[in-house]
């Protein structure tokens, strides 16, 4: 997995009306074409969980690419509804990668995550719709390393 040829993607649970998953499509199919061939999702519910489902979609058309998941511990999932637990089963099958931490969740977890990810990319896509939340430090961290930042949301 080289650096310049990777994009991780952050972004909130709850999504908001201005979300329009054809921005995240054409986002994707974009960085494909400037030479991206692995993506990174942190695994959680909402955006990340739509990020994952929408690589895994256009790896039918681009087999080349991959979909790594970089779980920030190996009870994320504990507490969330099944269908949001069926649907993250269902993408660590598919997934061309797992990183998955043998420990359960811990104050910061997510944090030493997100930061693995942008470490690990170049590129990011995110949803941010509001700065006070892991996604926004999320955001302000990939920008600090230097990532080109994509905000389908629209508002920094």
């Amino acid at each position: 997995m080289a650096k310049e040829n990777t994009c991780c993607f952050t972004g909130h649970r709850i999504l908001g009306n201005d979300f329009n998953v054809d921005v995240l499509k054409r986002g994707i199919e974009y960085l494909i074409g400037l030479g991206v061939d692995t993506f990174i999702c942190g695994g959680a519910t909402g955006f990340d969980t739509l990020c994952a489902k929408e690589v895994l979609n256009a790896k039918q058309t681009h087999p080349h690419i991959k979909l790594h998941i970089y779980a920030p511990c190996n009870n994320q999932s504990e507490k969330w509804k099944l269908g949001d637990k069926l649907a993250y089963s269902e993408i660590l099958k598919k997934a061309d990668f797992v990183d998955m931490p043998p420990v359960t969740y811990f104050n910061g977890c997510m944090k030493i995550r997100n930061h693995k990810m942008v470490d690990a990319s170049a590129y990011c896509i995110c949803y941010l719709n509001g700065m006070r939340s892991g996604t926004g430090q999320t955001y302000r961290y990939a920008n600090q390393q230097g990532l080109s930042v994509f905000n389908i949301a629209g508002k920094d």
